[in-house]
């Protein structure tokens, strides 16, 4: 869970009985290995994986120990490369109790790394030390081994363990330990056995997950492989020594998060926030969204975010008045403006599907990442700690999943919370739109040139990365920005006006931008003997295209629905024909229950001698199952194929 949730269930933990050695004090590797693969073919495998994680009483204190023991094969040059240095994590809150490590070459010579080449770097930027093993010795069908063990504060409201990977691993082990008093609870995802208990483990708990031959996982195009490998997730879920169960509640969650963000204002704090208010020049008799819209807008715009954790940048008086903030001050702004403004919200905290799909079923801190701000009456979102993102429109790998859903409720003069686990809707896509509107006429005394104009639309998760920025470029770098849009489509253009509409941060969500071009090009004509070839589909700009030379593993996963509109009308030249207009047409749609979800639809209409084209494009759903993989790929390869039409122009 980020730094900025800071409201935790706390555990008194106690006990009354002798303890065991850690596991770790009797774990060590073999003396004298003798390790072989049999498939020399892959570049890297692990012959042995371990994780053991023990929760351990010192006093009344409880502490972890984390050790891991890996074995690689490295049989590659980039394999090497990449292990040739192994960070461990150190940091001022944990302590390394054992690291060691060793080069077995395939000689079988063994070099134990000596204490030199257990090194201490510091990070520039933040400050921070860290641990490496600097590997040296290193051949290809190398082994490297390496233990540590590290003692830290205790992790237990959720935690998530990696098990599967890019590489084969012959053995993967993961053990935790934990005090007879203390249960835990697991859940393992994407096809990962289930961890058990093992019960011949006396005087304190020992759970297990062991698997031999755990198959690789290699990475794909538009794929969340992170979400999609196998994992486990563990939490603290009982304490028997003071009778406290369901330690990990999202119930509890709610009812803290509530307190901490939603207090009894002072007369000072309320204030400050009024004169906050003031300041927006909010219209008369403005409606919720545009008021949320302007909280938003000026947040995002008007207060410095630190990511530095200290107490006066999370205290609202001092974020209302100094205008700096880190996450949690902004959040705290975000909602004591609109509760004075009496706007129905609810606060949502969720993970990024594209690393971790939330869990509607394991209750879990570590599903609790990132906050949103939902709108009830208009069932929009905003990101609050995501400055590049506006109203309406939150970070896009927030939604199109499930997330806890904080929901203040009222019983009288009594004010509480209650959570529930809903669906985060994704903007739709005719929300998110690319849309391009081109007039195209021939120099009638050169039919080689080009005489365009051009207009191209934004909106949405396109228009996000521009038009809350636009009014800050000027000068060169507005022409450039400009130019840019239209030199995708080539950069062998001469521009000779230029416009932008919309250009108003204020405008993102309201209405698209618009870029506006004039300008020649001999870029699109070629001269075949008495005919002429017009590269119609190279007007729409490059295309993406799938290609998949495996059989699909993966779900494929989009950031975002979005659609694509384009209208290209050509002047054909005075005594002139297009001989191919067929080519033009394509019709590649993917339905279901009579809905189109992925589509590519080309077509024409010819009246006297302008030709008009029609290219549009939809994309209604993220997340690509496997088994419908070939349709999507079908559609957006569409686009691709369009953009290799040519146009014949001959005589008539």
């Amino acid at each position: 869970m980020k730094k900025y949730l800071l409201i935790l269930f706390l555990v008194s933990f106690k006990v009354a009985f002798a303890q065991q050695a850690p596991f770790f004090k009797s774990y060590d590797w073999e003396q004298n290995p003798s390790y072989n693969v049999t498939n020399k073919d892959e570049s890297l495998i692990a012959l042995k994986e371990k994780v053991v994680t023990e929760f351990y009483f010192e006093g009344e204190s409880l502490v972890e120990y984390f050790l891991e023991h890996k074995v690689l094969w490295l049989n590659s040059d980039d394999a090497i490369e990449d292990y040739n240095k192994v960070y461990l994590p150190f940091s001022s809150e944990s302590e390394l109790q054992i690291n060691k490590a060793r080069v077995i070459n395939p000689k079988g010579d063994i070099i134990d790394l000596d204490a030199s080449k257990i090194l201490t770097a510091q990070d520039e930027e933040t400050g921070r030390t860290y641990k490496y093993f600097a590997f040296e010795g290193i051949t290809k069908g190398s082994f490297i081994e390496y233990i540590y063990v590290a003692k830290k504060n205790p992790s237990y409201m959720g935690k998530r363990l990696d098990l599967q990977s890019s590489y084969h691993k012959n053995k993967v082990e993961f053990d935790l330990f934990s005090p007879a008093n203390l249960v835990f609870k697991f859940k393992n995802f994407n096809d990962l056995p289930a961890v058990v208990e093992d019960t011949t483990t006396v005087k304190k708990y020992h759970y297990k997950l062991h698997v031999k031959n755990l198959q690789k996982l290699e990475d794909e195009t538009l794929s969340a492989y992170d979400a999609q490998r196998g994992f486990i997730v563990y939490k603290l879920d009982k304490n028997t020594a003071n009778n406290a169960n369901n330690i990990v509640s999202y119930n509890k969650v709610s009812q803290n998060l509530y307190s901490f963000y939603y207090p009894d204002y002072n007369e000072n704090t309320k204030k400050l926030i009024y004169k906050f208010i003031e300041n927006l020049k909010l219209p008369e008799n403005a409606d919720e969204e545009t008021k949320a819209r302007k909280i938003d807008f000026v947040i995002k715009t008007a207060i410095f975010s630190s990511d530095v954790n200290g107490e006066d940048l999370q205290n609202l008086d001092e974020v209302l008045t100094k205008k700096v903030a880190n996450e949690t001050g902004v959040l705290k702004l975000y909602i004591a403006l609109l509760r004075t403004l009496n706007i129905k919200h609810e606060l949502v905290l969720t993970s990024d599907r594209n690393n971790l799909k939330f869990d509607k079923e394991f209750e879990a801190n570590n599903f609790l990442t990132d906050f949103l701000i939902y709108f009830p009456k208009t069932k929009k979102y905003l990101s609050p700690n995501s400055e590049g993102t506006r109203y309406g429109f939150p970070d896009p790998f927030k939604t199109d999943t499930y997330g806890l859903f904080i929901k203040e409720v009222t019983v009288g003069d009594f004010k509480s919370a209650i959570g529930k686990i809903k669906y985060i809707q994704p903007v739709k896509a005719a929300e998110n739109f690319d849309t391009m509107l081109v007039d195209i006429k021939f120099n009638e005394e050169d039919l080689t040139e080009n005489i365009i104009h051009f207009e191209r639309s934004f909106n949405g998760y396109y228009a996000m990365n521009i038009q809350p920025y636009t009014n800050l470029i000027v000068g060169d770098k507005r022409e450039e920005l400009i130019d840019g849009i239209f030199e995708s489509v080539s950069k062998n253009i001469e521009i000779s006006s230029r416009k932008i509409v919309n250009e108003d941060p204020e405008l993102f969500g309201v209405k698209p931008i618009k870029f506006i071009a004039d300008f020649t090009s001999e870029d699109f004509v070629e001269k075949a003997g008495r005919k002429y070839l017009f590269k119609l589909g190279q007007l729409i700009g490059g295309q993406m295209q799938l290609y998949q030379e495996k059989e699909r593993v993966l779900p494929l996963e989009n950031e975002f629905q979005r659609s694509y509109f384009r209208t290209l009308n050509i002047e054909i030249p005075a005594g002139y024909k297009i001989t191919n207009l067929e080519d033009i047409n394509i019709d590649n749609v993917y339905s279901e229950k009579g809905k189109e979800l992925f589509s590519f639809k080309s077509y024409y209409t010819l009246k006297d001698n302008i030709l008009t084209i029609t290219a549009d494009e939809h994309y209604r759903k993220n997340i690509v199952k496997v088994a419908l993989y070939e349709e999507y790929r079908k559609v957006i390869n569409s686009a691709a194929d369009f953009n290799k039409i040519v146009l014949l122009l001959e005589k008539e």
